[in-house]
Order: C-alpha cells, then structure tokens, then sequence
C-alpha cells in the first residue's frame, strides 16, 4: 500500500525522459501525463529527467507589473521563461537539477492534497539525509518559490536543533543558515494528481544568479543565501547519486517497474 496514496496496490512505472530542448514542452509534458494517468492510459507514474535551463514562473508572477522585466532577464542569462500550472512562485533550474513528477490516480486526490506534501517531503529530505546531508522539511526565511513543506539542507557547521536519528516529520523552525535543495508543487484533478519537484543538486550559482535578478524584476523578497545546491553541503554530491538514491528510497514504499 502507498503512504502517499492509501489504499493504492499498483506498482509505480519508472520513466526516465532527456530533455526535448523545448523546456515550455517538457513542462507541459506532466500535465499531458497527468490526463494520461487519470484516463488510464497510463498507469501510475515516476517521471524523472534532467532539464534545460528553464525559468518557471507562478501563476501570480505574470499579474505583477514586473513580470515581462523578469522574463527579459531570465532570458538573459540563458533560462527560458515558461509558466507553469501549477501553484508557487517563480522557480529556476537547469542540467545540474533533477525534476521529478509523480503522479498517480486517485478517487478522491484532494483529500489527500496536505498529507502528500508532509509524507514526500520527509521522503525527500530523507534521500539526502542518505547521501550524508542534513536535511529536513520546513519553510526558509526569504527562500524563492516559498513553501510550508520545502526541503532544506544544512552546512555542516550550522547549529542544528534536529533530533538525532529517527524520522523527523515536517514542518518544522528552520534553523538558520538552511538553503533550498527540493522545491515542490502540485496539481490535483477529479481521479488524479501530479506532485512535481525539483531538486538541486550541482551548480547552484547560476540559479541564484537569475533568481535575484528576476525576484528583484517581479519586486519579491529573497534571500539569495537561501539558494543552494546539495554539492554545495557536500562535495562530490551528483545528480545520477542523487537519482539512484531517490529511486531506492521509493522502492522501499512501493513497488517500482521499468526504468
């Protein structure tokens, strides 16, 4: 049984895609493959691939007056301005990123829509504390695309006020010093939902870069400090580890197929 999806028994389908060079394509790939779930022409799924530079703004970002100077400058710096469905803020990633939706079919998927966000956080956060990171779930202080069920890491000098061992359920206080590694959104229908993350594992500075200049467009705060990478907390950290980990620990809730 799933404990994002109580009473679910179907195995999830790994897919793993390369990035078609259209990052507005490859965004709207997920709500494609959400109808395609909920119909059932195709069955439960874990989407995972690696993308262009691409900058996603919120559905609130294109009402604010600031939003065509902070497309232009996203532009700019080689991220390709899109918009996503999905709710949250402005958002940047690249190749360094790994962007993940999984989604399922579901009676009654707004039902579940709060206990998602707690229970694949702490999955989340729980992959990276396997790479060696302190990870946890949790709001940052002047983080972008802000959210109650982030996930962060710390630097291992940071004081940290987490328990040793055991689960650590969010949210919690984020003790400071915490940068963004997985931010995460989600779209439910009638019969479905897509939880789509984004985590962030190599080459931070660029993203910060095109951050500050867009949240600075749109007139949002952010604390570029915020913004971080998991190589950033520890070295050596990959994308392919990060993935290999994530796939294991899915694996460990639900049966996995394909890939």
């Amino acid at each position: 049984m799933s404990l994002w999806n109580p009473g679910s028994e179907a195995p999830l389908t790994l897919w793993r895609t390369g990035a078609s060079g259209d990052p507005a394509e490859d965004l709207h790939a997920g709500i494609e493959l959400l109808g395609q779930v909920r119909s059932g022409e195709r069955p439960p799924t874990l989407r995972m691939y690696r993308p262009e530079p691409t900058l996603a703004f919120g559905q609130r970002d294109v009402r604010l007056p600031g939003y065509s100077a902070a497309a232009e400058a996203a532009a700019a710096a080689g991220f390709a301005p899109v918009v996503r469905k999905a709710g949250g803020r402005a958002a940047a990633y690249h190749r360094g990123t790994l962007i993940v939706d999984h989604v399922e079919p579901a009676a009654e998927a707004m039902m579940g829509h709060q206990e998602r966000f707690r229970i694949l956080g702490e999955l989340y956060a729980s992959t990276l504390r396997s790479l060696g990171l302190d990870a946890g779930v949790g709001e940052i202080p002047g983080e972008y695309c802000p959210g109650e069920y982030s996930v962060h890491g710390l630097p291992a000098a940071a004081e940290s006020s987490r328990e040793a061992g055991g689960p650590r359920p969010g949210p919690r206080v984020v003790p400071a010093g915490a940068v963004k590694l997985v931010g995460t959104a989600q779209r439910v229908v009638a019969g479905a939902w897509l939880f789509s993350s984004v985590f962030v594992v190599e080459d931070s500075a660029p993203i910060r870069s095109v951050l500050t200049d867009v949240y600075d467009s749109l007139g949002l705060p952010f604390d570029p400090r915020t913004a971080g990478a998991a190589e950033d907390l520890v070295p050596g950290t990959t994308v392919e580890e990060l993935e290999r980990a994530l796939v294991a620990a899915y694996a460990l809730q639900l049966e996995i197929v394909g890939g």
